[in-house]
């Protein structure tokens, strides 16, 4: 197939030619097994042969590329063949359990999950089975969400974003905190997921608590927005940690000084200030910034130097740190999946709902990072006179 025959393809015939080359290989790796059970290839007549071939059934199969249709299973006369690819009868893989948790995540009883999981595959899954994998699932993140923390945590990000939750019997704002951390080895982590009313001190003050009876420590930065209640939160809970305000949003709340028309002008020496990866550059030009805009846009640039020393903490680490230090876009990114799996939801019925279905994400999003190591620790260590890794 060529490249513009294969952009001339719609999604749904795309996905139908990937279920047809799966159906293929099953039905392959099926008849494979047939022969090796038998001893003897399709009437191939050896001494070792241990049956005869019976034709084919046809069954469905749910599979993660889609539900095959017609798959063609072969069948012995004594009927002993049975295949590993799936057990006898077993139409249930694990994506349907994942749509199964899915729904409940979003807080769809048990008896409108059973109900919808027949109606649409015509495969009843009971409500005893739907709580049983919803007893699982609350066991495992609950464990998750409450595991001790071995490691240091050098870099600890905070911030929160707001769902529509059914709180108290009204639809309310419901604020999601969550912290993320880069451990001693380079790794990130998410290591707190918690609904709140709001963003308090209290709220913030507490998930700090739980973080560092869980075994928080050797935290150097915060990286955060300006929230009085995350500064606060952290000058209470980490003392001797740094903070650093978010660039993106610092940047967002000058600009939001400056008149539409002259935006992207400002917007780009904003970037060029906080692009500089020595402290005494990234300031000249800041002045240079303040005394070009002061009569123009006197609000912008109070905004501005009134921030700027807390907006460029990052640079007192290393460069090679710097990028990933100087906002809060890994959690940005995070809120933004989550967002994605909950359009559909509008409303969540409950705070438990909200928190389960967020820290699903998260974890999924963890164990990714764990595959690839975000930053190299030895530069931090080298400035701060450690040869090796923390280990206090």
């Amino acid at each position: 197939m060529t490249k513009e025959e294969l952009h001339g393809l719609t999604k749904e015939e795309i996905s139908q030619r990937i279920r047809e080359g799966v159906k293929a290989i099953i039905e392959q790796v099926l008849e494979e097994e047939m022969t090796e059970h038998l001893a003897a290839g399709y009437r191939e007549r050896t001494p070792s042969r241990r049956g005869e071939r019976n034709g084919h059934y046809t069954r469905s199969l749910i599979t993660p590329v889609g539900r095959i249709e017609q798959l063609k299973v072969p069948r012995d006369r004594e009927g002993t063949f049975l295949t590993e690819v799936f057990k006898r009868y077993k139409r249930m893989t694990g994506e349907v359990e994942e749509a199964v948790l899915e729904m409940y995540l979003q807080g769809v009883s048990t008896r409108k999950i059973a109900a919808i999981t027949e109606g649409l595959s015509r495969i009843r899954i009971s409500k005893d089975a739907v709580s049983r994998i919803a007893q699982r699932l609350e066991e495992e993140l609950s464990a998750w969400r409450e595991r001790p923390l071995e490691l240091a945590y050098p870099y600890l990000y905070l911030d929160a974003s707001y769902f529509k939750v059914n709180w108290g019997g009204r639809v309310v704002d419901l604020a999601l905190l969550v912290a993320v951390g880069v451990n001693e080895e380079g790794y990130r982590e998410v290591l707190a997921v918690e609904p709140a009313g709001g963003e308090r001190k209290e709220a913030w003050r507490n998930l700090l608590k739980g973080l560092i009876e869980r075994g928080l420590r050797g935290v150097r930065l915060v990286i955060s927005d300006d929230h009085p209640s995350i500064h606060q939160a952290v000058m209470a809970e980490l003392t001797g940690a740094r903070w650093q305000r978010c660039v993106v949003h610092f940047e967002r709340n000058v600009l939001a000084h400056v008149p539409q028309p002259a935006r992207k002008v400002v917007a780009e020496d904003l970037k060029e200030v906080f692009s500089m990866k020595r402290r005494s550059t990234a300031e000249s030009l800041a002045q240079a910034f303040i005394e070009r805009y002061r009569d123009r846009f006197k609000r912008a640039v109070e905004v501005f130097a009134r921030g700027l020393d807390e907006a460029l903490t990052y640079l007192d680490f290393p460069s090679s740190h710097q990028r990933h230090i100087k906002s809060t876009n890994v959690l940005e990114r995070l809120f933004r999946e989550v967002k994605r799996r909950t359009k559909v939801v509008g409303v969540f019925p409950n705070e438990k709902s909200l928190a389960n279905l967020a820290t699903v994400v998260m974890l999924r999003a963890s164990e990714d990072w764990a595959l690839r190591r975000y930053m190299d620790m030895g530069p931090l260590w080298a400035v701060e006179g450690k040869p090796t890794k923390i280990t206090t």
